[in-house]
């Protein structure tokens, strides 16, 4: 369910996107950005140190994967 149908449900508006775990990070920047287009998304190595402030647009996608063979040049 978006966010838009929940909030007109008088739901709380979405605050974690687990479906888009797998994704690559341009399909879940789509998906995120649908449910909450005013979304700052940041994308961010696994375990890279983070603030503990809240920011209530800020989107953390934490990715681990290499997806091409790093090279010298």
């Amino acid at each position: 369910m978006s966010s838009s149908a929940e909030a007109e449900r008088g739901g709380a508006k979405k605050q974690s996107w687990p479906e888009v775990v797998g994704l690559s990070v341009e399909e879940a920047k789509k998906v995120i950005l649908k449910d909450k287009p005013d979304a700052d998304i940041f994308v961010l190595p696994v375990g890279s140190p983070v603030t503990r402030d809240f920011h209530p647009n800020r989107v953390r996608i934490f990715v681990d994967t290499v997806a091409e063979t790093p090279r010298v040049g």
